[in-house]
């Protein structure tokens, strides 16, 4: 039996069973107590039986600066953003993935978002067949600095979408995604 529950500050310490994963960022523990404070209904975690953390969800809501504004319809609103999804290895295939991102789907309903949205590798099928009804919006080139798989010395992003109910009309959802290629540098403006 696994619970989901929010994330308290005696957890930060316990996330080592999901953070050896390759494809997991690692962040100070500064970056994993600053999150908790911000957005402290937006780090959400699974815990086993034993008292581990299986898995956890870090987000945050978010909007482009003012001065980006000023510069039309190419701003990004308000809208919640998926920092980090992990789930340790030996508990995958269970659920808990879909289960942490309704939480966090809930959490950014609840902050008035327009969409939620992350970034995913483009190497990182299992991920990307998950999120697969949230729509890819479109291909970051270069975004990842590294890259696993060992071709190249980056590696693309999909920045992957799903309107939530303050959307009605889906304005910011693109259809064919994948094949609108943008560089990092351009995240705010295209």
């Amino acid at each position: 039996m696994t619970t989901i529950r929010p994330c308290s500050p005696a957890d930060i310490s316990k996330l080592n069973l999901c953070n050896l994963d390759p494809l997991t960022e690692n962040y100070a523990r500064t970056f994993y107590f600053d999150y908790l404070a911000k957005w402290p209904s937006m780090f959400i975690v699974a815990e086993n039986q034993k008292g581990q953390v299986v898995a956890y969800v870090m987000g945050k809501v978010e909007e482009d600066p003012d001065y980006i504004k000023l510069m039309g319809d190419k701003y990004l609103p308000w809208h919640g953003h998926v920092t980090a999804l992990t789930v340790a290895p030996q508990y995958r295939q269970m659920g808990l993935a879909k289960q942490l991102t309704a939480q966090l789907d809930r959490a950014c309903e609840q902050e008035n978002a327009w969409f939620m949205d992350l970034f995913v590798r483009v190497s990182n099928k299992t991920a990307i067949n998950m999120y697969k009804k949230m729509g890819v919006f479109r291909r970051v080139v270069g975004y990842y600095s590294d890259n696993p798989t060992g071709k190249g010395t980056s590696e693309d992003a999909f920045d992957m979408r799903k309107s939530l109910s303050r959307d009605k009309k889906k304005t910011y959802i693109r259809e064919n995604g994948e094949n609108y290629r943008i560089n990092p540098g351009d995240i705010y403006h295209a």
